[in-house]
């Protein structure tokens, strides 16, 4: 589950490429959590799931919320300053945080040489894959890189609040619909306010993408991302997050007729050697979920 997670989330940046020409980033972002809210509610509603705010998780789902709204616009604000690749090598600094969060706050989740070990591998396979493409960083690219670096930081924050709260003992749909409400009124503010709000020349290709990043990653993957977290060790999910920008090299190759290099194939080897390394430490298994209390999804 977690590849295909990680495969969505690769051609989901091919598809913010595309539709970036007609809709700006920003707003984009806007425009999938609304969408995302309302497919989620509607399901939720389906399936007669009760949303209780008074269980002691609407505090912790609208911090949730406010740090996932802060992720996403950190990273469309930062995109204007440094590039795509040395993006995605702060951004997945992410990892890094959540083992080191988990390990103090996540009861049962300590961080080990091994898997510390793991995690460097997967993170220096990754920059191998983009070190193509990286040059000399100007003042304004250090003002993006920070940007994304505090984005991976509030992206782990919002994992490790989800792993160590009270949310933890609720159902992934209302996790996210959390996140998914907030972001939505935070997100088109923050479009507003970075004056990413113009729309212009919409094809079928654009719908096509943003109907695939509301329906198919915000509201698909995103629940099954959360219920992962609710059931699994964080930092050993995270760890394969590196294969996110590695699979969105891979597809661009496929869909764009990008070149594929011996660097990324090294690249891809390194990853996959870090992930094992994360997982197969000693005392630890994966494939052991967590044990849930009885009548939880």
């Amino acid at each position: 589950m977690l590849i295909i997670l990680c495969a969505s989330w690769g051609l989901q940046q091919i598809s913010i490429k595309i539709a970036v020409q007609s809709i700006a980033p920003a707003l984009q972002g806007g425009i999938r959590s609304i969408g995302a809210a309302i497919l989620l509610y509607l399901w939720m509603v389906a399936r007669r799931e009760k949303i209780d705010h008074h269980d002691g998780t609407f505090w912790w789902g609208m911090a949730v919320g406010l740090f996932f709204s802060i992720e996403f616009l950190l990273i469309y604000w930062g995109l204007e300053f440094t590039s795509a690749s040395r993006s995605v090598i702060f951004l997945y600094t992410m990892p890094f945080f959540t083992a080191v969060g988990a390990h103090w706050f996540v009861s049962g989740e300590s961080l080990r040489k091994a898997q510390l070990t793991g995690l460097c591998c997967a993170f220096l396979g990754m920059v191998t894959a983009f070190s193509e493409s990286i040059g000399k960083p100007q003042s304004l690219m250090l003002v993006g890189d920070t940007m994304l670096l505090l984005a991976a930081v509030f992206w782990a924050a919002a994992t490790i609040m989800v792993k160590a709260s009270p949310l933890s003992r609720i159902r992934a749909s209302r996790v996210l619909l959390y996140q998914l409400v907030v972001s939505a009124v935070v997100l088109p503010l923050g479009a507003v306010l970075l004056g990413q709000t113009e729309i212009t020349n919409v094809t079928p290709l654009v719908l096509g993408c943003i109907a695939y990043q509301i329906i198919w990653v915000a509201f698909i993957t995103y629940l099954a991302w959360f219920w992962l977290i609710r059931n699994y060790p964080a930092s050993k999910l995270s760890a394969f997050l590196f294969l996110t920008p590695l699979f969105g090299v891979l597809e661009g190759i496929i869909l764009l007729d990008e070149q594929i290099t011996y660097r990324l194939l090294t690249a891809l080897a390194m990853v996959c050697i870090g992930i094992y390394v994360v997982n197969r430490t000693p005392g630890s298994n994966l494939s052991e979920p967590t044990t849930l209390p009885a009548g939880r999804d």
